[in-house]
């Protein structure tokens, strides 16, 4: 099962086997303002994985937001699910929207240069 509205995913599965993994998961984000990287979305990934609690928070900017699932993908993986992608590939037609809030809320458009020092 998986809802999303604008700041908001909620993904949720209940494993099959004893093989299979369950969670429970919140992906709530807002824009916030940086005082070093200016406009920013702040992310909190909250809930369960195999009933044990996760909450973790992280931030993205201009030049680095379009990686935001990655960023995902490393919390859930470092709490135990083994699912690569749980954003993009499990619920992809909510990641897309996701994206697309996340791209309008920073005001970003494909093309807009970005500074390469941020990547590091």
């Amino acid at each position: 099962m998986a809802q999303f509205e604008p700041g908001h995913l909620h993904i949720e599965r209940h494993a099959l086997n004893k093989a299979d993994h369950s969670y429970n998961l919140c992906i709530d984000y807002e824009t916030a303002q940086s005082p070093t990287e200016g406009k920013t979305v702040a992310f909190r990934v909250h809930g369960t994985i195999e009933d044990k609690p996760v909450d973790e928070s992280f931030s993205v900017n201009k030049d680095n937001w379009y990686n935001f699932a990655a960023s995902v993908d490393r919390i859930v993986e470092k709490h135990g699910l083994p699912v690569r992608g749980i954003v993009t590939s499990v619920h992809k037609t909510f990641y897309d929207d996701m994206f697309k809030d996340v791209e309008k809320r920073l005001g970003v458009h494909a093309g807009d240069p970005i500074n390469p020092e941020s990547l590091g």
